[in-house]
């Protein structure tokens, strides 16, 4: 399961967690985007992400807090994939 950029990344211009990715996975470093994205199908799960993440934003698939499910299904849409 990939992991999830989740509320907490909106509005933060730390990008720690890109610069970590060894698949470099996560978007929107260079884009004008509210927030980052992981995408699901590049995501080799290693969670190296979790720990560079200043603001406690990321998180495997199935551990994503309810109140941030959402961010699932909105992170598969932004690359235009359909959620699980």
């Amino acid at each position: 399961m990939p992991h999830i950029i989740t509320e907490p990344c909106i509005g933060t211009k730390d990008t720690a967690c890109v610069d970590v990715c060894p698949v470099d996975c996560i978007y929107g470093k260079s884009e004008d985007w509210e927030m980052l994205y992981i995408h699901p199908e590049e995501c080799i799960d290693c969670g190296l992400c979790v720990d560079a993440c200043p603001v406690q934003a990321i998180y495997p698939q199935e551990e994503v807090p309810e109140k941030w499910a959402a961010f699932i299904a909105r992170n598969y849409e932004h690359f235009n994939l359909t959620a699980p």
